[in-house]
């Protein structure tokens, strides 16, 4: 009988691929994403949709699925009439969606799934998420997350996904919410150049995470894919944990607009530059589809997991 190494592990022992962006997948499918909710909106009215999304990415050579919860708070399913107790089913479905992927996918290779949970600024859906600095103290912070993290690691995921986090404050209350759930994380912010999106030094951020048990990984995401060596080789010298980088197309977010503009820039060729610097989990984010990804799995076939 065989089994499958947990995530931890499998970090340790090599290259594991992530997927890319769901939003971009789901409006490839047709889907209208044009919601405060984005993809969470699925959750309640398209679930499947949301699986064949995941099923893909697995079909493309991903190893990890991050979950549609991004946006998924109490919050804002409240702006839609939604109850608390209406989402958490919601946010618990978000796992059991991308669960059922990886049933369905028929790899052999082992394949685990994380469990999205954005910044506060998402929730505003207003491009706060993208500065940071928000006004809320690091305490205010951690209230807002902390119930979210229970009910997402209550339904047993492989690891949560503290992602896009554009602000060294929020990166500590994250830390602090998910202390006692029982489930590792990673943490990736959101960049601009050698600093966090509110402007922090990148070792200063990183370092946040050093000493944090719960912590499997810490890098980036939604970001430049230029950023991206210089952030994997600072996050591995401070922290001394595995890296886990997933940038953007290379397109920018206009958030007044609502709209993406100028090139993508991403290529798979810039894969193993990211892997010597420290990169141990990497993907794509918005904009990054499976052929990107199966693109990276080409890359990176060697020192792949299997089971055992």
């Amino acid at each position: 009988m065989t089994s499958s190494p947990t995530l931890a592990e499998a970090l340790a022992a090599g290259t594991v691929v992530l997927d890319g962006g769901m939003s971009n997948q789901l409006e490839s499918a047709g889907h209208d994403l044009s919601d405060e909710l984005w993809s969470a909106r699925l959750l309640a009215e398209r679930p499947e949709a949301v699986t064949e999304a995941h099923l893909a990415y697995f079909r493309a050579g991903a190893d990890v699925a991050i979950t549609a919860s991004y946006q998924a708070t109490f919050e804002g399913f409240a702006k839609r009439g939604i109850g608390r107790d209406r989402a958490a089913r919601l946010m618990a479905l978000s796992v059991e969606a991308a669960r059922e992927a990886a049933r369905r996918a028929g790899v052999a290779r082992p394949l685990w799934v994380a469990a999205s949970a954005g910044p506060y600024g998402a929730m505003l859906a207003d491009g706060s998420e993208y500065r940071g600095r928000y006004g809320l103290t690091v305490d205010e912070l951690e209230r807002f997350h902390r119930p979210r993290l229970e009910v997402l690691a209550a339904a047993g995921p492989d690891v949560l996904a503290l992602e896009t986090v554009p602000d060294a404050d929020e990166a500590a209350a994250l830390l602090r919410a998910v202390r006692g759930l029982g489930a590792p994380a990673w943490l990736t912010y959101s960049v601009a150049g050698d600093r966090t999106r509110a402007g922090q030094p990148l070792q200063e951020a990183f370092a946040l995470a050093a000493d944090a048990d719960e912590v499997i990984a810490v890098g980036v995401n939604c970001c430049a894919p230029e950023d991206v060596e210089h952030a994997a080789a600072t996050a591995a010298r401070v922290t001394g944990k595995p890296v886990v980088v997933y940038p953007n197309s290379g397109e920018t977010w206009d958030a007044a607009a609502r709209a993406w503009s100028g090139r993508a820039t991403f290529t798979a060729a810039q894969v193993e530059t990211w892997q010597a610097a420290g990169a141990r989990l990497i993907g794509g984010c918005c904009r990054v589809g499976p052929e990107a990804i199966t693109g990276i799995a080409r890359a990176l076939t060697t020192g792949r997991p299997r089971s055992r």
